[in-house]
């Protein structure tokens, strides 16, 4: 029985750093973005931490699922 408890709790704590994680990504995009003009094309480095902050949720969500 401890055992399911623990890696409910190590699931739990998982999903939730992945999501900070996701966050955390969406801020530096922001972030670079924020850096141009809005008339000028954004920096790929906002498209990178975007992708990157869409494959950290769905691998919270694929972790939530099982």
């Amino acid at each position: 029985m401890s055992i399911t408890a623990t890696t409910t709790d190590i699931n739990v704590a998982l999903h939730r750093e992945l999501l900070r994680l996701a966050r955390a990504e969406d801020d530096k995009a922001a972030n670079d973005a924020a850096t141009v003009p809005y008339w000028s094309p954004c920096p790929p480095s906002v498209h990178g931490h975007r992708t990157a902050a869409a494959i950290l949720r769905a691998e919270a969500d694929l972790l939530d699922a099982c």
